[in-house]
């Protein structure tokens, strides 16, 4: 017997155990009774759902989150961030700045030049814009 024919029977072998493990009906699975302390966890998240992004808590786990200074805000609804951080180079062995630009949506228009911000990852919503404003973590002078 092969590798790949061991690996597909022990796949089997767990589908079918879990089926036997899972409701009788789907009646039962609506009413919450679940089959397994797991699916009763991850049934609990889904009904949760809305109510956990309004509390703060990501439903979908933890988004990147970065830390900059605003640059540009002529824009309608959008801010340009700029997000200093240190590396190392390769050869010299010495901390260099690097900086980088990013477009973050700002619903409200509250940011202002100066501003420092907390911006979070999200879906495209323009062709470069792929951040949103968290909040603002001190004001611009």
């Amino acid at each position: 017997m092969t590798e790949e024919n061991k690996v597909e029977e022990t796949m089997a072998e767990e589908i079918e155990a879990a089926a036997a493990d899972a409701p009788a009906s789907p009646v039962q699975a609506e009413a919450g009774e679940a089959a397994t302390p797991e699916l009763a966890e991850t049934a609990e998240v889904e009904d949760a759902g809305e109510t956990a992004e309004a509390n703060g808590k990501s439903v979908r786990g933890r988004r990147q989150m970065l830390q900059g200074l605003v640059v540009g805000d002529k824009m309608d609804k959008t801010i340009i961030v700029s997000v200093t951080s240190t590396v190392m180079h390769p050869l010299y062995q010495r901390y260099i700045k690097r900086s980088a630009k990013f477009y973050a949506h700002d619903e409200a228009n509250e940011c202002q030049l100066g501003d420092e911000v907390l911006i979070v990852a999200t879906r495209p919503l323009s062709k470069t814009k792929r951040w949103r404003l968290r909040e603002i973590l001190k004001r611009g002078e």
